[in-house]
């Protein structure tokens, strides 16, 4: 089933990974070559272009204005909770960053600093962390909105010298004030940046501390513009925290050289776009997302990026999507399934696109969740261009696995649901049990990937190499543990089931929660699911389903549980023992769309958890909880 083109440049990249990223290491300018393509470091660990001399953000920005591309736009600012659409070229994009960098390096930022970035999705944010990388300092970005205690925990782990920050975010119609939680976030910090600088946002203004804290808009006005610092290919770029099982955030770090030539590749093999193509990323920049596809790759190969500062929903309708792919010609479109489950649960029959021309968009590039094989039919009948579910990692920084754009004139094969496809190159995958003994077809277990991973992803963790080692490196030596469960089919298809400890173990029966909510979510009254294994006296575990209704269905919820749980049976059979559905008003997740199964198994369970920084509303729990008490779901409340 594969395309012949991807088979062979998957097959190089695994025969003769030098020569393949060699090859690929030449499309990018370079100050100095490397001087070797794959070595290892100090710790051991594979890496690669040592000697290389070059640096990011004149990469993405000045050498498309010395190719005489100055006018061209570079980054397109649509912020409709704001009511502003903006543009830059690349020179004045260019200019904004060299005296934003100016002013850093005049509070003392140089080569290896660290910055944190506490910003919402405004211009500032793609130019404090492009002008960061202009002195080769490092950057962390931080989701804005943060609770304080959580950026303290950044702050300490990261010592920045200088926080950079606005007075404020929007979700929605409602303004969310930042700098009361930056300043309770360095007073509960032991390691206290010198300086913070405030971008003042019109809809809160924050009141300033002298002697610490500076005005955005007169620091930069005042800055003088500044060259760009040659750095090493092995000098990190920024530190990304990621969640950790033990509660402590995890700095990933990512490379300047390696990232900037899969980035490179990425744009093109994987998104099919080049120079001058319109690509937008609908993430936010406190994501790995919004780091690798709003900020530097579209703007290394050169082209016009989209910063969104909206949702897909209720900015002001479900159509808000449609909207801005054709009032900027979006040609390549990535986004979270859960942002199309919200518009689908608004506009089912998606009667809010007819109102736009999207003739525009050629490829539809979906992850950060499963996606789920209703949501991908619909999608399919939507959109009518080629929709990719594509799976990748914070810690990888881009795709393990696609179907690629750029290698064939069509999908590199026919898609399928809940798949993404195949290994990208570069990633020789393989799926393992519990003893590390690979799987064959259909054998579902823990998916790795053999060392050395490919350019792009992470090296270490920020001031741990120890935890790198032993988080992804000590259960399989020499393969990358992903935390992933899945299985290849026997055409090499790879579905990726969730997280490994999103398995349940029912009466000896391995469950995918993916599996079960296939079923779930095809119901026609399911807007979205969820699907957990919770712990029962006699069987182990057995699955509980949160269920979210479409908008206007009105079904009685006991019916609905009787018609889900008769679903489940006929097409997983007895042994699945789904009986229990329960229909709430939301579901817990993250910011960026990905729902908390293991806080919700935790709470059914009765275990003590933490609720998670990255919760989008920690008042949804309550609602949860209540429902478990209302229905005694879980332990503790059977009897």
């Amino acid at each position: 089933m594969e395309d012949r083109a991807y088979a062979d440049a998957y097959r190089a990249s695994i025969d003769d990974p030098e020569s393949f990223w060699h090859r690929a290491a030449e499309q990018i300018d370079w100050f100095e070559f490397p001087t070797s393509i794959l070595d290892t470091d100090a710790n051991g660990t594979p890496r690669w272009f040592r000697g290389g001399k070059l640096n990011t953000a004149w990469l993405a920005l000045d050498r498309h204005v010395a190719a005489g591309r100055g006018d061209d736009v570079a980054l397109i600012y649509d912020s409709p909770v704001t009511g502003h659409i903006d543009r830059y070229t690349y020179t004045e994009l260019t200019e904004r960053v060299s005296r934003v960098a100016g002013g850093l390096a005049a509070l003392g930022v140089a080569r290896g600093d660290r910055v944190i970035v506490y910003m919402p999705m405004i211009p500032e944010a793609v130019i404090a962390m492009l002008a960061c990388a202009r002195l080769g300092a490092v950057h962390s970005v931080v989701f804005g909105g943060f609770a304080a205690p959580e950026l303290a925990v950044r702050i300490d782990d990261a010592k920045p010298k200088v926080v950079l920050s606005a007075s404020c975010g929007i979700e929605f119609q409602t303004v969310i004030p930042y700098k009361p939680l930056l300043d309770e976030a360095i007073e509960l910090a032991e390691a206290k940046p010198t300086r913070t600088v405030i971008v003042q946002r019109p809809q809160c203004k924050a009141a300033l501390i002298e002697d610490r804290d500076l005005d955005w808009a007169s620091w930069e006005a005042e800055s003088d513009t500044v060259g760009w610092v040659e750095v090493d290919a092995w000098d990190p770029l920024y530190i990304l925290y990621t969640s950790g099982t033990t509660g402590r955030p995890k700095g990933v770090v990512r490379d300047n050289g390696g990232h900037a030539v899969a980035l490179n590749y990425s744009m093109g093999a994987i998104y099919g776009c080049d120079a001058g193509d319109v690509y937008w990323a609908a993430s936010d920049v406190g994501w790995v997302v919004g780091h690798s596809y709003i900020v530097y790759g579209p703007l290394i190969k050169g082209c016009a990026t989209v910063l969104y500062e909206g949702k897909p929903v209720r900015t002001p309708d479900a159509g808000a999507i449609w909207r801005v792919i054709a009032e900027h010609g979006v040609k390549t479109f990535f986004v979270a399934p859960t942002a199309f489950r919200a518009v689908k649960k608004e506009d089912p029959n998606a009667e809010l696109k007819d109102r736009y021309d999207i003739s525009c968009l050629r490829y539809l590039f979906v992850a950060g969740e499963r996606l789920d094989p209703p949501t991908y039919e619909w999608l399919k009948s939507t959109v009518h261009t080629p929709v990719i579910d594509h799976w990748w990692q914070t810690e990888t920084g881009w795709s393990i696995c696609a179907n690629m754009m750029g290698v064939a004139d069509a999908p590199s094969a026919p898609t399928r649901p809940g798949s993404p496809s195949f290994p990208v190159p570069g990633y020789d995958l393989k799926v393992f049990d519990e003893d590390g003994k690979e799987l064959g077809p259909d054998g579902e277990g823990n998916v790795v990937i053999k060392a050395p991973l490919p350019p792009g992803t992470l090296p270490t963790i920020w001031g741990d190499h120890a935890r790198f080692h032993e988080a992804y490196w000590s259960r399989y030596p020499g393969f990358y543990l992903t935390g992933d469960g899945g299985y290849r089919d026997a055409d090499g298809y790879v579905y990726i089931m969730g997280r490994v400890d999103d398995v349940m173990n029912v009466a000896g029966h391995r469950l995918s929660t993916g599996e079960l909510e296939e079923v779930v979510a095809a119901h026609p009254a399911v807007a979205e699911c969820a699907v957990v294994g919770i712990a029962d006296e006699d069987k182990g575990q057995v699955p509980l389903g949160l269920v979210v209704l479409k908008d206007g269905v009105n079904t009685e919820g006991a019916a609905l549980e009787a018609e889900l749980v008769q679903m489940v049976r006929r097409q997983l059979g007895a042994f699945a023992n789904f009986k229990q559905a329960l229909v709430v008003p939301r579901l817990p997740k993250t910011r960026s769309g990905k729902i908390l199964r293991q806080v919700i198994r935790k709470m059914a369970d009765g275990d003590a958890f933490e609720t998670p920084s990255t919760i989008d509303d920690p008042a949804i729990l309550e609602e949860i909880e209540a429902a478990f008490d209302e229905r005694r779901v879980g332990v503790g409340r059977a009897g």
